[in-house]
């Protein structure tokens, strides 16, 4: 009886296993595939060519076409300075004065001095013409005089002496009468030239006065802004001493150093687009001069910019941001800003082929308002999603009309 129930325990477990096998048959069998989500509604907006300036863009700094350094050129009390820091001037404006009373003194002296030179000579005191014939001055004309007598009274003696009426000793004296005669009238020929060469002497001391008096008056010799004031009214200045310092603020140049890459496209008279910080405005100028080497400390290209300033608005020393135009009609494909996705540093597109939505890689350049320039990956008349946002490569999508 126990072999009997033993068996009959092992069916009962075979049953059991049975009927679980048999439940569990539809759990492990495979799925039914899912079929496609619904298509999803997109814009999609045509890549443009357009015209637009191959540009080069830099940083750099305007500085000050001139900066002049003021000083005295004569010495002596500054008596007044009409500038002060800002002050706009012109050139040839006076900005300041050194005390002038010494230096006029000075010239009326010089002028006596010459106006006695020229009396000497026979000459009028104030004239202005010095050419001298040396044989119509007084001093010639007297020792030529002197001279006529002496060769007179060396001839009659010598007449007389060969008459045998007078002594040897008044034929000497006769002779040696006309040499004197004749050096005194050399020397008086040589002390007008000395009186002309005084003359010339007394008009170069005149010139010289007149000319520091003029320079007690410090004038600009730039039209500029005071960016210094450096003396004060009633300081006493050495030859030289510094008072203002002169800055020419149009136009201003413009500093930049352009990529050794970038370089070879910059030439002299391309048009400048100028921008500072805190200022709306954009400024135009034009390439003026480039460095001929290339700093090989940082591989760039120096060139200058001249940027006309006549409000004044720009301020030498400001950091600027500038693009140098290389070329002004460059055709370049275009697409809408909204459409560039990027993940990860990868810029794509998206594209429709096939109902399916497709990745395309892209590199992109220059914006332009709401416009982003295609450098690589797509041809003018491509068409992309206009605002692709979440969607991804593969996915179906119906394109609006």
């Amino acid at each position: 009886m126990g072999l009997r129930l033993t068996g009959f325990i092992a069916l009962a477990a075979a049953a059991l296993l049975a009927a679980g096998c048999n439940r569990d048959a539809p759990a492990t069998a495979a799925p039914r595939p899912k079929a496609d989500a619904a298509p999803r509604a997109v814009r999609v907006v045509l890549a443009a060519e357009q015209v637009v300036p191959l540009t080069v863009q830099t940083t750099g700094t305007l500085a000050a076409d001139d900066e002049v350094v003021l000083g005295t050129k004569v010495p002596g009390r500054l008596s007044e300075i009409a500038v002060d820091l800002g002050t706009r001037v012109r050139k040839g404006q006076v900005i300041g004065r050194v005390d002038p009373n010494d230096y006029q003194l000075r010239l009326d002296q010089a002028v006596a001095g010459l106006q006695q030179a020229r009396a000497r000579l026979g000459l009028t005191p104030d004239g202005t013409d010095d050419r001298v014939d040396p044989t119509e001055t007084a001093i010639v004309r007297q020792a030529r005089a002197q001279l006529d007598e002496a060769r007179l009274t060396r001839d009659r003696t010598v007449r007389l002496w060969n008459q045998d009426l007078v002594a040897r000793s008044q034929l000497d004296s006769a002779e040696f009468g006309l040499q004197v005669a004749e050096g005194r009238y050399q020397d008086a020929i040589e002390e007008v030239r000395n009186r002309q060469a005084i003359l010339v002497q007394r008009r170069s001391e005149v010139a010289l006065a007149r000319q520091q008096l003029a320079d007690t008056a410090i004038a600009s010799p730039i039209d500029g802004a005071i960016s210094q004031k450096q003396a004060s009214a009633g300081e006493y200045l050495a030859a030289g001493a510094r008072v203002v310092t002169v800055v020419g603020t149009h136009p201003l140049r413009l500093r930049l150093s352009v990529p050794e890459r970038e370089a070879a496209g910059v030439k002299a008279s391309q048009a400048v687009r100028v921008r500072v910080d805190g200022d709306p405005n954009v400024y135009h100028g034009a390439v003026a001069r480039l460095s001929p080497q290339i700093a090989e400390q940082n591989r760039t290209l120096l060139i200058e910019a001249e940027i006309p300033n006549e409000r004044g608005t720009l301020r030498p020393g400001s950091f600027a941001k500038a693009e140098v135009v290389t070329q002004a009609d460059q055709k370049v494909v275009t697409v809408p800003a909204s459409a560039i996705v990027v993940f990860a540093g990868v810029e794509k597109v998206l594209g429709v082929k096939d109902g399916r939505s497709v990745e395309i890689r892209v590199q992109t350049g220059r914006r332009q308002g709401d416009q982003v320039e295609i450098a690589s990956g797509l041809r003018a008349g491509d068409a992309v999603v206009a605002q692709p946002g979440n969607l991804a490569g593969g996915q179906p999508v119906t394109v609006e009309k």
